[in-house]
């Protein structure tokens, strides 16, 4: 593994690394050469055969005319697999020990997962939450086990951090089986109170002792899962094109569609990644607002894949939608995913008006894109990417403005 634990002592000489089973201390803030494990990538690619059973379902929601129910659903259902891989990802980088207990936890919660994955469809269609959160259950469970070995392990105030932490997580388990008991029109509201006391929890167990995550660490692991997202994205608008152009020959249309699509996926990574974002990651009030706003980041950027997957649908007359609806289907989380990395992300190393103005204005026109008809995605496109290619003009020119005033200096 890349990732290894802070040692502690072993009987007989035997290196503390070497034992199966060891304490759960935690790891430096300042720990030099921290990466993403082997475990924590194959985490992240179990992780994403959810997101990608997600898009599917707004997929089909959405073509046949349901945006509304369909968009609520991947709310919830993308809610759960997000904080469930995020809570993962802030406890590993402050208590990755790598012992094997450590690790069979881990793959439970990958088995949990793949649980809710398998009950996505029926979450959508029947509207039978059942598999959802018995898979959402085994992540939180196996979460709070992880907790209690740190109790365990340790004393005082983190300790005491540990526990709420523990208790947290299994209260709110109580809480989401309200959308197996309550009747249909009462489950939006019991996901929006458990999700708001889903985030209480962190908040609660680090008021007097914040865990000692790693903000190199948290910055490269968000970064790996955005790759991923975006990657799942790609996978699922080339499938539909392919299959669109063998089904149904429309090579024609599809082609502004396929050319808009992946311009705004490569302007979507190229604008995330423009930035290291770490060295703003210096305490938990920053941490956590920018951790928490991720879950928009996430699900917009899976969304695009699902809005491509709509327009081909429409292009092809496969979808019972209007050419307006098609274009929002990717224009709409387009916009919110470049606001979002602006507010979250971007913004602290903007310098002046104008680059600040770069990613609000870009958002703006892409979605007065939806309305150009079949030529939105192509527009929306087009707009990502000079939106890339203004922000890396201005600065060029501030830094040879700034190499400048240096030589007169």
């Amino acid at each position: 593994m890349t990732s290894s634990s802070t040692p502690s002592s072993a009987p007989s000489g035997e290196p503390a690394r070497h034992r199966p089973l060891r304490r759960i201390t935690a790891r430096g803030r300042d720990e030099a050469h921290r990466v993403a494990s082997p475990l924590e990538l194959f985490f992240d690619l179990c992780f994403v055969v959810a997101v990608a059973q997600a898009g599917i379902q707004l997929v089909h929601s959405v073509a046949e005319g349901h945006p509304g129910e369909g968009i609520l659903n991947y709310a919830m259902v993308f809610f759960a697999i997000w904080w469930a891989w995020m809570n993962f990802t802030w406890f590993a980088s402050a208590y990755d020990n790598d012992d094997v207990l450590y690790r069979v936890v881990t793959l439970i919660q990958i088995a949990g997962v793949l649980v809710l994955a398998a009950g996505v469809s029926r979450a959508f269609e029947d509207h039978e939450f059942l598999a959802v959160w018995l898979g959402y259950a085994i992540m939180r469970v196996a979460m709070s086990a992880q907790w209690l070995r740190v109790a365990w392990s340790s004393e005082g105030a983190e300790r005491t951090t540990a526990l709420r932490y523990a208790g947290g997580v299994l209260l709110c388990q109580i809480g989401w089986l309200g959308l197996l008991v309550l009747p249909e029109g009462g489950r939006a509201w019991v996901f929006l109170v458990m999700a708001i006391l889903e985030m209480c929890v962190p908040l609660y167990a680090e008021k007097d002792h914040p865990t000692s995550w790693h903000p190199h660490h948290i910055s490269e692991r968000y970064g790996l899962f955005t790759i991923i997202v975006l990657g799942e994205t790609i996978a699922s608008a080339t499938v539909a094109v392919k299959t669109g152009v063998d089904e149904n020959d429309a090579l024609g249309e599809l082609l502004p569609i396929a050319t808009g699509g992946l311009l705004i996926i490569f302007s979507a990574w190229w604008i995330y990644f423009v930035v290291p974002i770490h060295g703003h990651l210096r305490s938990n009030r920053q941490s956590f607002l920018w951790g928490y706003g991720h879950y928009l980041i996430f699900a917009s950027a899976a969304a695009i894949g699902a809005g491509l997957e709509v327009a081909v649908e429409q292009a092809v007359g496969e979808a019972h939608i209007s050419t307006l609806a098609a274009s929002a289907a990717v224009t709409l989380p387009t916009a919110l995913f470049l606001l979002t990395v602006w507010l979250l992300h971007a913004r602290f190393y903007k310098v002046g008006t104008a680059q600040q103005l770069v990613l609000p204005t870009a958002a703006l026109l892409v979605i007065l894109c939806t309305f150009l008809g079949d030529w939105a995605v192509l527009a929306a496109g087009i707009v990502s990417a000079l939106a890339v290619a203004v922000g890396v003009t201005l600065t060029a020119r501030m830094v040879a403005g700034e190499r400048g005033a240096t030589r007169e200096v």
